[in-house]
């Protein structure tokens, strides 16, 4: 828009130093020096007009680069936004959880911390709720990989670091607690095993 304005300006300056004059009646007779008055007028605005309009065809240059420009930018700016809302509404999908996986979720709801201690030596990992549910840390880890929850790291470990519920996990909590799996089915060998064990 800048350039756009200045090239404006540049040929009305060009315009201004435009010296034509309107020409003279023919009854009035000019003076015997008129003509080398406008030669001289002409010889010095051609330079200045000629200038002006040189300005006006940079700053329009200009302006078209700038157009260029935008129209990258804006096509970017579309194509990441197309890009946001598809991991936007991936994100709004709660992954399928396990039963301890929900059990534990839902434990957290109330609040809970994720601390170090001290264990023949060696420092172990917890994590402990509110209402004393036990969670592991594998379980823990795998609902922050899900992001359905977070630890506050600006508080160390030893001291324990609160424990928060994201939204996206209090949507998960929302859902029907998962069937447990079939004890019966986790009984039964594959038939392979059992055609296996005939053969044999």
């Amino acid at each position: 828009m800048s350039s756009s304005s200045l090239a404006g300006t540049d040929i009305a300056h060009a315009l201004l130093a435009n010296p034509y004059e309107g020409q003279q009646d023919a009854g009035c007779p000019s003076p015997a020096d008129d003509q080398a008055v406008r030669a001289a007028r002409h010889a010095e605005a051609i330079p200045q007009m000629t200038g002006h309009l040189d300005d006006a065809a940079h700053q329009l240059d200009l302006s078209a680069i700038g157009c260029r420009y935008l129209a990258h930018g804006i096509t970017d700016d579309l194509a990441s936004a197309q890009d946001h809302q598809a991991a936007s509404a991936q994100q709004t999908t709660a992954p399928a959880l396990t039963r301890p996986q929900y059990d534990a979720l839902a434990s957290l709801v109330g609040g809970g911390r994720l601390y170090e201690s001290l264990q023949r030596g060696a420092g172990v990992t917890r994590v402990a709720t509110s209402d004393g549910v036990r969670v592991s840390i594998a379980t823990y880890r795998a609902l922050a990989r899900h992001g359905m929850v977070t630890a506050d790291t600006s508080t160390s470990l030893y001291n324990g670091q609160r424990i928060t519920v994201t939204e996206l996990g209090q949507r998960a909590v929302a859902q029907p607690r998962p069937h447990a799996a079939s004890a019966a089915a986790a009984a039964t060998p594959p038939k392979s095993a059992v055609r296996q064990g005939v053969s044999r």
